[in-house]
């Protein structure tokens, strides 16, 4: 069903957005990866290719508009179609308020907010006007559970999924785009690397022994969502490791 299809994945050198590359090129689809360590992304491509999928590269920094512009005009100018967006990249330098890690959050807010914001906007119109299209979201259990230390990253993914609904009601019925929300609970991905508040390092620890997620689960929803039949619009997927209480 989406063999064929034009993918778009950001974040993509590692992680979720890295099996989610794999994953769909594995099922057919041509997936134009971004991210901004570029060499990740160029093994990443070798391994694609190898598999026999469809790949295109570009360094991309999701917080500066003109350069998600670029890269949506760039997949448009090497196949004629963006049929899927996955916003993947997003940050988690968890801290209390107290500490006022501003430059952390300016960072969330930039990664998380405006950069699924400039993402989305560099494709909305190409998928409205060819009545078809499936924006996914990666938000997260924090985009419906406040946690201590979390205050300001919860905020962000609180934001995503009110963008996501805002997303469905715009343009599903109107403009045949499906719109998804993926919302993972703790994943082992490099998402907890950016914690700088010594304070957590606890819990940062406790999640580490864990069995949590792996990105591969994640890649499998997504998969899940963007491959259902044309009618289906597969809204919210939450999945939390077994042994996650909140």
């Amino acid at each position: 069903m989406i063999n064929g299809k034009v993918a778009i994945i950001t974040g993509a050198s590692s992680g979720i957005g890295e099996a989610t590359a794999l994953t769909l090129a594995k099922a057919g689809v041509k997936v134009a990866i971004g991210a901004r360590r570029i060499g990740r992304l160029e093994e990443l491509s070798k391994k694609i290719i190898a598999n026999g999928g469809e790949v295109f590269f570009q360094k991309l920094d999701v917080t500066k508009n003109e350069e998600c512009k670029n890269f949506a005009k760039a997949v448009l100018d090497k196949w004629g179609s963006i049929d899927i967006l996955v916003n993947n990249a997003g940050l988690m330098p968890l801290s209390f308020f107290k500490n006022l890690k501003v430059d952390e959050w300016d960072r969330m807010i930039d990664v998380n907010i405006k950069g699924v914001l400039y993402c989305t906007g560099s494709v909305i119109s190409h998928m409205k006007e060819k009545k078809s299209g499936h924006i996914v979201n990666i938000s997260s259990v924090a985009g419906r559970v406040v946690f201590p230390a979390g205050s300001v990253y919860c905020a962000t993914k609180f934001a995503v999924a009110a963008f996501t609904e805002g997303l469905r009601q715009e343009f599903s019925v109107r403009s045949n785009i499906r719109v998804t929300s993926i919302e993972p609970g703790i994943v082992a991905t490099e998402l907890t690397d950016t914690i700088t508040d010594e304070s957590l390092q606890q819990f940062v620890e406790h999640g580490k022994k864990m069995e949590t997620l792996q990105a591969q689960d994640i890649a499998n929803a997504i998969l899940y969502a963007v491959d259902s039949p044309s009618h289906v619009n597969v809204n919210e997927i939450l999945i939390r490791p077994t042994s996650q209480e909140k």
